[in-house]
């Protein structure tokens, strides 16, 4: 009998260590998934504390003033043939001057947060813009950019891309990743904006940001007129379709007191002097 019960006992001891045995080793899975949980909110939390800082590092030196005054160049095609085609002979002297008088060639975020927070990196700045995304921009106007080190902003026609003569998404990729470039909207088929209805104004000018977001990975703020032709409600759905800034054809320095949403440009044309483009600077 004593040892039925110590037989007994035994089992006892056994199935308690049995039970702690299980209990215990459930415990690191949940630790695990908890650790693991945590250290993914750390990740992200640090991505973005790194991001802002970042972005805070960027600006930290630009200086504050109380009216932003920007030339914003307004290009075409790099080529010759008509008014719109500025030769590549002639863009190339125009960047070596801003090259050599030290002007600071602003993105097209960086003009942006210019004029919503009123500051910039130095007194001579300059945004060059070209519009239509021609080809040339590729083979003509890239080459000067890089061997200046100077940035533009190509106005991407996005319902373009099959033609010849324009720029297609591969090409604008490698456009971007060389740092001298980045892309705003031009809208999808480059249409007369003020002569269609407003809903028809909103595609173009939200499926050309759309198109532009997902395909470049970016938060496409501003837009460009074809031909510079609007009217209250392109700027309406301007607002609608998320841009934050609007480029017009209509000619001056453009400045922080303006109409965001109709930004006046600075016309480059074909022909013109050393004189007269540095004319256009001030």
């Amino acid at each position: 009998m004593f040892k039925n019960h110590q037989r007994i006992w035994v089992l006892t001891v056994l199935l308690g260590l049995f039970f702690l045995t299980g209990c215990s080793s459930t415990k690191p899975s949940s630790n695990t998934s908890s650790s693991s949980s945590s250290a993914k909110t750390s990740r992200k939390a640090t991505s973005s504390s790194s991001s802002s800082t970042k972005k805070a590092s960027h600006y930290a030196n630009w200086h504050h003033v109380a009216e932003v005054k920007i030339p914003i160049l307004m290009y075409h095609s790099i080529s010759s043939g008509n008014s719109l085609r500025v030769p590549a002979k002639e863009f190339k002297a125009e960047m070596h001057y801003l090259k050599q008088h030290h002007y600071y060639t602003l993105t097209a975020k960086e003009a942006v947060y210019a004029f919503k927070h009123h500051r910039l990196p130095q007194k001579k700045v300059v945004w060059i813009t070209l519009d239509d995304s021609y080809k040339d921009n590729l083979t003509k106007a890239l080459p000067i950019l890089k061997e200046y080190q100077l940035h533009a902003t190509i106005n991407f026609i996005t319902g373009f891309t099959k033609k010849s003569n324009h720029l297609n998404l591969a090409e604008a990729k490698k456009m971007v990743s060389t740092g001298n470039i980045d892309f705003q909207s031009h809208t999808v088929r480059h249409l007369d904006l003020n002569e269609l209805t407003y809903q028809q104004q909103f595609a173009e000018l939200n499926d050309s940001k759309k198109w532009l977001d997902k395909n470049l990975h970016q938060n496409t703020a501003v837009i460009c007129y074809p031909a510079g032709r609007a009217n209250k409600q392109t700027i309406k759905a301007a607002k609608a379709a998320g841009y934050s800034y609007a480029l017009s054809t209509s000619e001056g320095i453009a400045t922080s007191k303006e109409n965001p949403y109709n930004l006046t440009r600075q016309r480059v044309v074909p022909g013109m002097s050393l004189q007269g483009f540095a004319s256009l600077l001030k």
